[in-house]
């Protein structure tokens, strides 16, 4: 049975949430979900090098098959988009030496994916990764789910029936947007909420519970 190993990147200048998965025949199992926290590193450049060494001993370590990256955001911002485009480069340089493919996807792409809303707030991403995977995190931390969404994104998109494999309560929580991973179609966002109204968590952090 053929075995692939996705790594997903979310760049960031502050913290870069990354996570790791397995597509092993018609099953995706989550291996790995972390963040490198940049905020002790002196100056700008520090935090460059640092994420070229961590990606790269990551790779080493964990030997993906394929490297997926979120895309910058095109805000307002122009400095904080270069500081961005930055660490998305270097991360990408590190896989490129490496080897590896690359492929990129736009923020709200990966969103649509994990959730059927392009809009999906970083507490929905997680919900819906722990509802599909099994996945457990720290909503402090949401970076690493991030992370994790933009691999579990390039598994969808490269066309891996996760849907079918994953049974049909997973199949109702991957959103719209996805019809071709499953033999009954999707379930939008506010679809899901309605039904699983425990399982999301608060922009602020916490959690809806049954009334």
């Amino acid at each position: 049975m053929e075995r692939k190993v996705i790594m997903g990147i979310d760049p960031g200048t502050n913290c870069m949430g990354y996570g790791l998965v397995e597509l092993c025949g018609r099953e995706v199992k989550p291996l790995l979900l972390g963040d490198i926290d940049l905020r002790r590193q002196p100056d700008a450049y520090a935090k460059l090098r640092y994420i070229f060494e961590r990606v790269s001993a990551l790779i080493e370590e964990y030997r993906p098959d394929e490297v997926a990256l979120e895309s910058p955001f095109f805000g307002q911002n122009v400095q904080s988009m270069l500081k961005l485009g930055r660490a998305q480069g270097v991360a990408m340089a590190a896989a490129l030496h490496k080897g590896l493919p690359v492929f990129e996807y736009a923020p709200r792409r990966i969103k649509q994916a994990i959730t059927g809303n392009g809009a999906a707030a970083k507490e929905q991403v997680a919900a819906l990764l722990k509802s599909m995977l099994g996945v457990e995190y720290d909503p402090r931390r949401l970076d690493a789910t991030d992370g994790m969404a933009v691999a579990v994104c390039h598994c969808f998109l490269a066309g891996a029936p996760i849907a079918q494999a994953a049974g049909g309560e997973r199949s109702k929580s991957l959103g719209g947007g996805l019809k071709a991973l499953s033999g009954r179609g999707s379930s939008s966002w506010e679809a899901f909420l309605r039904e699983h109204p425990d399982r999301v968590s608060e922009p602020g952090g916490g959690r809806k519970t049954k009334k």
